[in-house]
């Protein structure tokens, strides 16, 4: 993957039920919440791929306009509150699953049991269970590579890609983490996942609320790189750099989810980088559907230089912001998704737009 030395800014087993279960799962989120002004719906468990997904839905009345939103690391389904309302109002069937590690969403034990083929299926058993072929999938972050390799695995379930932060990547012919071991190091927090299992983890979840707190911020000023695990000592600084990307309640939802599930589901996503890239080796690269590649012009993730030999319907936008794009700029980037499904012809007929109460301040860059 493409990834700079600073990564992403810095970037156990649940019992299966038999039954679906509705309700508050996550705790922090609830109707006395400051932020639930936002309407952000309850979950559902539901049964998918041999395991169960935490699901969040808004515009149920929309049956037939599937928009999957798929979040990154360290993340939840509640990354996406400000795009949920506004796209359940233009006419969409909302669907945010906490994706398997995540949330109240199974832990499977084994470290394989959260491949490119594992990731992607959950999403493929997820569109069966709602009974659509297809779907347009937006995705941040990790999210963002899950959405890729599912339109690489399974190209007829997608109808659309929409990628935040993290472009499409490369297979190269080296591995991925053999070649950031190479080019970066053993302390590269990617490289550190994989050879030092356990560590990071025990780190993070030694102060949630701490690590959480320092690593959800913008405009954080440059430094110079200092020894050891960026993230680990990320971790243990008794002061965060820059501003806060959100308000305390919404920090709080976060860290609830994560003192709960822990982290160790999440990286584990991390440590089937080189199985993905053997998973992806005879796969056709080229990903054909329409796609929307939005920036964040101050994301220490690598733009991609050659996105369009590889994605060649492609649009691209960038905003001015870091790597947390739908919470650092959330009307921007809802705007720029909702543009981009009214300029496909996706956008249900006779449902009007919602209003963005900002401009949105992009440079567009369209790719014939």
């Amino acid at each position: 993957m493409q990834q700079q030395e600073q990564g992403h800014q810095p970037v156990g087993s649940h019992p299966d039920d038999t039954a679906t279960e509705t309700g508050q799962e996550v705790a922090g989120i609830g109707p006395q919440d400051v932020r639930m002004t936002i309407d952000f719906p309850e979950p559902t468990r539901i049964p998918v791929n041999g395991v169960h997904l935490e699901v969040f839905e808004a515009g149920r009345q929309n049956v037939g306009n599937p928009v999957v939103l798929c979040h990154g690391w360290p993340e939840h389904a509640y990354s996406w509150r400000y795009q949920v309302p506004a796209l359940a109002a233009a006419g969409y069937h909302v669907i945010v699953p906490n994706q398997r590690g995540y949330g109240t969403s199974s832990r499977p034990a084994d470290v394989t049991e959260y491949d490119i083929a594992h990731l992607s299926g959950d999403l493929v058993a997820l569109l069966d269970h709602y009974g659509y072929a297809d779907a347009t999938f937006v995705g941040h972050d990790w999210g963002a590579f899950v959405v890729w390799g599912l339109t690489l695995l399974h190209p007829d379930r997608v109808n659309g890609v929409v990628a935040l932060s993290v472009p499409y990547q490369e297979r190269g012919e080296t591995p991925w983490i053999e070649a950031m071991a190479a080019a970066l190091g053993d302390d590269f927090y990617f490289v550190h996942f994989n050879r030092r299992p356990g560590v990071a983890d025990a780190v993070f979840e030694q102060d949630t609320f701490r690590f959480l707190r320092n690593l959800y911020r913008r405009n954080v000023p440059p430094a110079a790189p200092q020894p050891g695990n960026a993230l680990i000592n990320l971790a243990r600084a008794q002061t965060p750099p820059g501003e806060p990307v959100m308000s305390d309640s919404d920090l709080a939802v976060f860290v609830s989810a994560f003192e709960s599930a822990g982290f160790t589901g999440g990286i584990n996503w991390y440590r089937n980088l080189d199985r993905n890239w053997r998973l992806l080796a005879d796969v056709d690269p080229i990903i054909r559907q329409p796609a929307l590649m939005i920036y964040g012009d101050r994301d220490p993730v690598a733009k991609a230089e050659r996105l369009t030999e590889f994605v060649p319907n492609v649009e691209v936008v960038s905003l001015d912001c870091g790597h947390w794009i739908q919470q650092e700029k959330p009307q921007e980037t809802t705007e720029a998704i909702l543009t981009w499904l009214v300029r496909r012809g996706s956008t249900p007929q006779g449902v009007p737009l919602p209003r963005v109460t900002s401009r949105c301040s992009v440079a567009r860059q369209r790719v014939a």
